[in-house]
């Protein structure tokens, strides 16, 4: 790629704890737009056969695959996360942050969340119970949907 040759935003994926359908809306949403997917796990994950899916295996470790996605994300990547401190980071790089339920994380928002987030570790921490989160509802995956679309349209046209 040259100076002058733009780069098309990619899609960068924290796949550990990405749901399989989401996935499965991702990879499609890529062989559609034709943009780089990528999946970042601390584990072996299969793609599809295509050549604009591909997954990077992290080491086993604290926050690796945020690391490595963080340091591959460029400004107008999608990442797509549920991971409140990466979602701060990638704003950070201008990159668009966006949950597996559809809700994107701006920088208008993302303090919230992260104070929720914190104040939620510091109950789990205390020894409370506070659940997981809720199970992926059809609405949940209708919503990421249309929200990615929605940052599709907005691409420039190869």
């Amino acid at each position: 790629m040259t100076e002058s040759t733009p780069r098309f935003p990619r899609i960068w994926v924290d796949a550990d704890a990405c749901p399989v359908p989401i996935r499965e809306i991702l990879f499609r949403a890529a062989e559609r737009a034709q943009l780089e997917l990528t999946l970042v796990a601390n584990h072996w994950l299969r793609t599809p056969p295509s050549r604009w899916l591909r997954s990077i295996q992290v080491p086993h470790g604290l926050d690796v695959a945020d690391t490595e996605i963080v340091t591959q994300a460029r400004a107008g990547d999608l990442v797509v996360t549920q991971d409140i401190p990466l979602a701060v980071l990638v704003l950070e790089k201008h990159a668009v942050a966006l949950n597996p339920r559809g809700e994107l994380y701006t920088p208008d928002t993302i303090a919230q969340r992260l104070s929720m987030r914190n104040f939620m570790e510091e109950l789990r921490g205390a020894g409370i119970q506070t659940g997981g989160p809720a199970p992926l509802h059809a609405r949940d995956r209708q919503a990421f949907a249309n929200a990615l679309d929605q940052w599709l349209a907005r691409l420039p046209r190869r």
